[in-house]
């Protein structure tokens, strides 16, 4: 049989993948090794050699797009429509299974998915009836908690108790929450995948059935699975079937979605005779690029290994930038990308990858300056970003009492129990009147037109937004920034919402007062409208976010510059590549400096940036940069100095001090008292004498949870700015 059109431009390790016997095969696929075209070129082979029915084989991948690409080649391959060949998304196969064993599973016909908005509002529904406090209990973890739960393939009865307070009540959230969807007939995403994995458990002749008709299984990027989706694998597969997994165990970068690498290197321990091919031949980067990926990735001590090459050449050498701050790294790379199009390059073959949205901004504003259009993939622009927009709203509130759109937005962020009736009223009021919210609030609270609970509610905030302009007026603009998100409730909110997208937005907030702070040092008064007699820098900054807003990101099909996380550029290439920020607690992040999972996730995700670049590749950090509005001096990140000085150019001389893997720099604020520990008792000028219950975080961001009893309780201070005294 002539296979040579299955074959056909295939390299030696991708022909032995695509032609292996049948049986568990584990794929190392390198980043540019060419994996789509050997699981496609696979299904061909057992279609066209095997004589596999389209019928027997199911292909698993993690999104639609990826699922549409692979279809769409296959049947281009075989010159035919493959009508009865399932390939799709766990979820979306999950899904086609419960719509037809919908009896089985104990579900309604017509069952209706929730998405993650509507499970979170679901979420807050069940927090309501329970009578919780959402301050004390906000939704977001307790969402995140039921679904790592329902990841972990866990019902509430299975969840092992750790006997805290906090997981006792998260459980019990999860068991009413799950009672509201089972009355209701709602499956939310984890719920599709734990109910699919327990109807074939529970009904063996179901699961005998369905091994019986996909006796080929195929699944793309399986090192991103989590635990309830290898369990799924190992059900249908029975662990000796014909399974096929490609996936990079250095390319595991979702650990925080679920994802376990540990699925794919225990998969020739779980599944016996799995034969193992490496895919390491990259058709996409320069030998520099690759020898450089290989040379980092190799200080992660737990991997299956493979080493990355290519036959076209060695190419530059990797261009390492110094830059003296965060503004002269954003000039630096727009320059670059200047010189590019200049020569005949593209500005869409450009990208600049970051760790943090919260990099974003100083770019946008230097991309903006040289008209340079721009998109930020899987983001939003920096001042459309919804924290941004509720610190905002305080701050013009704080200079403008009667700005309406500011007090809607403001008063029941963080949740106020201000409900629809009370703003109604007050609505009505203001119209009624020619009046702002404000002044109706006022009116209503004197009058004593609002219910004690509504009254209580709006005169506390009415109170809280005159409290933050009288205790922040005297100071400079970054210090005023940064109190309003602090004491307005917005950082609380989203420290306690870290399990979900909480430590992006406080990331965000903290760029806010960077913001602010570039923005008194380097605006020009007379441009801004600065009076100099009496400088008013909080409207003046106000109105530049206002017009940094209101610029717009590129159109569809226009030449642009690419902005994304280095989480979002997995799977995309670029023919020059800028990673900023390689900083010590920038990038690594600081939370996983001391911790050798999150560290080795972390290098993986450097590996993964490397990989993007096709040609032209910059690292750069800042030996300067600001962080929450104070001058930090960090390290370059301990991944810059594990790239072989051979392999790299320095621009500018950069620093020559190497970073342990085990050791990570811990600069401490300024203002924070030496040696401050747990149980001292320490001195606010405003809280009075508290006792320290707990200190977490590092450099700026450290911050003390401290017990204040003349002030009502305890509070979290930013040690950077409490000028706490040790008694």
């Amino acid at each position: 049989m002539d296979v040579s059109w299955i074959l056909d431009h295939l390299n030696e390790p991708q022909r032995a993948a695509v032609t292996a016997p049948l049986g568990p095969l584990r794929v190392l696929a390198g980043a540019g090794s060419g994996k789509t075209r050997v699981l496609t070129r696979r299904i061909a082979w057992l279609m066209a050699v095997e004589n596999a029915s389209p019928w027997s084989i199911l292909a698993v991948t993690f999104t639609n797009k990826a699922a549409a690409e692979m279809r769409n080649r296959v049947e281009a391959l075989l010159d035919q429509p493959l009508g009865g060949l399932w390939i799709g998304t766990f979820h979306g196969i999950a899904h086609r299974l419960l719509r037809q064993h919908w009896q089985e599973v104990r579900l309604p016909r017509a069952f209706q998915v929730l998405d993650s908005g509507d499970q979170l509002r679901l979420v807050k529904r069940v927090l309501r009836d329970l009578g919780l406090d959402e301050k004390k209990w906000p939704s977001q973890p307790a969402t995140s908690f039921i679904n790592r739960c329902k990841d972990d393939g866990q019902r509430p009865a299975n969840v092992i108790d750790d006997h805290t307070v906090t997981q006792r009540q998260y459980l019990r959230i999860y068991t009413i929450y799950q009672q509201e969807c089972e009355r209701s007939g709602l499956v939310d995403f984890g719920e599709l995948l734990l109910r699919a994995y327990e109807l074939w458990r529970d009904h063996p002749d179901l699961l005998a059935h369905y091994r019986e008709r996909f006796q080929h299984l195929l699944v793309d990027e399986f090192q991103d699975t989590n635990a309830i989706q290898y369990q799924w694998v190992q059900l249908l597969s029975s662990n000796q079937g014909d399974v096929f997994v490609v996936g990079d165990d250095d390319q595991c970068v979702y650990g925080f979605r679920g994802s376990k690498v540990e699925n794919i290197q225990r998969f020739a321990d779980d599944f016996p005779g799995t034969q193992t091919i490496r895919l390491e031949q990259n058709y996409r980067s320069t030998g520099a690029i690759l020898h450089a990926a290989n040379a980092l990735i190799a200080n992660n001590a737990v991997r299956l290994g493979k080493n990355l090459w290519t036959d076209a050449g060695n190419g530059e050498p990797i261009q390492v930038y110094a830059a003296y701050t965060e503004t002269d790294e954003a000039r630096f790379v727009v320059e670059r990308i200047q010189q590019w199009v200049e020569s005949g390059g593209k500005r869409s073959e450009t990208a600049i990858l970051y760790r943090s949205n919260a990099q974003s901004r100083v770019f946008e504003e230097m991309l903006v300056s040289a008209a340079m259009p721009y998109r930020i993939y899987g983001g939003l622009r920096f001042f459309f970003c919804s924290e941004i927009k509720d610190a905002l709203a305080y701050l013009r509130l704080v200079a403008n009492r009667d700005d309406d759109p500011s007090f809607e937005r403001a008063v029941n962020t963080p949740p106020r129990g201000i409900g629809e009736r009370t703003l109604d009223l007050l609505r009505e009021t203001a119209r009624i009147g020619n009046c702002s919210l404000w002044r109706a609030a006022g009116q209503l609270l004197t009058a004593g037109a609002l219910s004690g609970r509504a009254a209580n509610a709006v005169r506390s905030f009415c109170n809280l937004v005159e409290a933050l302009d009288c205790d922040s007026r005297q100071q400079p603009l970054p210090e005023r920034v940064a109190h309003v998100v602090v004491h307005s409730g917005l950082r609380a909110m989203y420290e306690e919402a870290k399990a979900d997208k909480g430590e992006m937005r406080i990331e965000n907030l903290e760029e806010l007062v960077n913001a602010s702070a570039s923005f008194t040092t380097q605006a020009d008064p007379v441009i801004v409208g600065i009076d100099p007699d009496e400088p008013d820098w909080l409207n003046a900054f106000l109105a530049h976010a206002a017009l940094e807003s209101g610029e717009r990101q590129a159109g569809p099909g226009e030449d642009c510059v690419q902005m994304m996380t280095l989480h979002m550029a997995k799977g995309l290439e670029f023919p020059l590549v800028f990673l900023v920020g390689w900083e010590e607690g920038l990038f690594p992040h600081g939370r996983s400096s001391t911790q050798n999972r999150q560290l080795e996730e972390e290098r993986r995700l450097a590996y993964v940036g490397i990989t993007r670049a096709q040609t032209r590749l910059y690292l750069c950090y800042a030996e300067s940069r600001r962080l929450y509005g104070q001058e930090h001096k960090p390290e370059p990140s301990r991944f810059v100095h594990e790239i072989p000085e051979e392999l790299t150019h320095d621009v500018r001389a950069r620093k020559k001090s190497r970073i342990s893997a085990s050791t990570a720099p811990t600069p401490v604020p300024a203002s924070a008292p030496a040696g401050l520990q747990p149980r001292q008792r320490v001195r606010h000028a405003k809280f009075g004498e508290g006792v320290v219950l707990e200190i977490e975080g590092q450099g700026y961001h450290t911050r003390a949870h401290i017990d204040f009893p003349m002030a009502g309780g305890s509070k979290w201070l930013i040690l950077a700015y409490a000028s706490l005294e040790i008694v």
